[in-house]
Parts: C-alpha cells; sequence; structure tokens
C-alpha cells in the first residue's frame, strides 16, 4: 500500500488527512493512505523516510515550509524562486530515496484569486511574510499586482501594521492574511487593521481554512468586502500535490 503524508508542528489545525481519506472513499482509491506525522523538529525528517518505506509523498506545513528545503535532492524552479516548499515527492529505488520539491500553494493561491481579480486590481496588501506569503507574492507578481508586505516589525520593503493608514487602504484592492491569525483553537484572532475603512471595493483574502470563516473574512463581510475562503486553495493545492504524486512527467507541466 502505498502511503502519502503531513508534515509539520503542531497538526492539529490541519485537514489534509481527512480531505485525502474521502478523496480515497469517493474515487474508490484503495491501495492508499493518507496519514498525519507531527514533528517537533525538522531534523527528525530522515528517520520518518527510512521507517516508513511505503512513503512516497508528503505534504509540508507550518513551520517546515522553508527548512524542507535543506533535505531535498532536487527543487523545482518556482519553489526555490519562493523559498519554499510544500510538496516533496518521494522516489525510492532500492534502499536509497531521493526527495524532490514542490510548491502546489501557488496553484491554489492562483485558482482563489482568478475568479475575483478584474482589470482594476492594481495593487495587494499582504500580511506575513512567511512562506505562505512568498507563495502569493509569486502569484501577484505574475499577474502584475504591486503588493506591500506588511510584518510586525517595519524592515527595509516591509511595513508594520501601523503603517495601514486611511491611504494605504483606500488604494488597495486586495488584502491577504498568510499569517496563522484566527487558525483554530484561536479563532477569534484576527490581523490589527483598521477594519472600518474596509468597504465594497475591498477583496479579502485568508489563507486559513480552519475556520472556513474566519475573524478577518467576518470583519470583511460585515464591511461589504468580497471574501475569499482558505478552503479553495486547500482543495486546490492538495490535488495539485497529487498530480505532482502521481505524474512522472510533473516537471513538464507548464504552471504559474
Amino acid at each position: 500500500m502505498r502511503k502519502f503524508g503531513l508534515i509539520g508542528y503542531p497538526l492539529g489545525h490541519s485537514f489534509s488527512k481527512k480531505y485525502f481519506a474521502e478523496k480515497f472513499h469517493n474515487e474508490h482509491i484503495t491501495d492508499c493512505s493518507y496519514e498525519n506525522f507531527s514533528l517537533a523538529d525538522i531534523s527528525l525528517l530522515p528517520k520518518l523516510i527510512a521507517d516508513e518505506p511505503d512513503l512516497m509523498g508528503l505534504n509540508v506545513t507550518i513551520p517546515y515550509k522553508r527548512d524542507i528545503l535543506r533535505f531535498l535532492d532536487w527543487t523545482e524552479q518556482k519553489a526555490n524562486e519562493i523559498g519554499a516548499v510544500n510538496v516533496v515527492k518521494i522516489n525510492r529505488i532500492g534502499d536509497t530515496a531521493k526527495l524532490d520539491g514542490y510548491n502546489s500553494d501557488v496553484t491554489g493561491i492562483r485558482d482563489s484569486l482568478l475568479p475575483y481579480i478584474k482589470n482594476d486590481v492594481n495593487n495587494a496588501i499582504v500580511l506575513g511574510t512567511g512562506g505562505s506569503s512568498r507563495a502569493v507574492c509569486h502569484v501577484l507578481n505574475k499577474l502584475g499586482i504591486n503588493i506591500t508586505l506588511v510584518s510586525r516589525k517595519r524592515k527595509p520593503g516591509i511595513s508594520d501594521y501601523s503603517d495601514l493608514d486611511e491611504e494605504m487602504i483606500s488604494n488597495t484592492s486586495l488584502i491577504v492574511n498568510t499569517t496563522p491569525l484566527g487558525m483554530f483553537p484561536d479563532i477569534e484572532s484576527l490581523p490589527k487593521i483598521n477594519y472600518n475603512l474596509l468597504g465594497e471595493k475591498h477583496i479579502l483574502f485568508d489563507l486559513v481554512y480552519n475556520p472556513e470563516l474566519t475573524s478577518f473574512l467576518k470583519m470583511g463581510k460585515r464591511h461589504g468586502c468580497s471574501i475569499i475562503s482558505g478552503m479553495k486553495m486547500l482543495h486546490s493545492q492538495a490535488e495539485k500535490a497529487w498530480e505532482i504524486w502521481n505524474n512522472d512527467q510533473i516537471d513538464n507541466i507548464i504552471d504559474i
């Protein structure tokens, strides 16, 4: 039986195991299983690979999307540019395992955003600067959208939350939350922006999918914004991961 799984720490927030269990059931896939592997340290990855000889692929979540890179034998150009990997394909030859890295977050982000992106969407605010933020910025750059990066501490090229004044928000159509704020179990938390400045022209996209309607999105909906849940991204990037694990010609598939 081929085995797939998710690594990260902690994993209490993840829906991946449930998603793939339902996929295997609905599509009558009987030769595969999917497990969560909670790794307290990324240095435990080689032992996991060795101890699970049937393991053929991994999803990677917080906090290892960047740390995983040093364990890979090969990484696709897109993931290298972003500096983050969330899908690992394990190629086994005898007792040797070769690890290839990909980024399917890009596919999920693109598929989530495209129905909402019109010609008047020129500027975006991206909250957070981690691996998911890099994937969002990759997509936005490909779409020709100007980006303001926001973090808790101001750095060169990065604003902090106090910089999000009326002028900046009024000149921005899209605001993307890539932080874990609002994720289960801390579902009441949300990014510290002035939600009273939001209106119908704004699109709020939250990469958090548990809960599906986060406090960030609830505030946006209350002020008339269009809102995009992280659930669409979850489904899209999961299907891309499945394609990567099962398609030997995946390197020839053109993606954004």
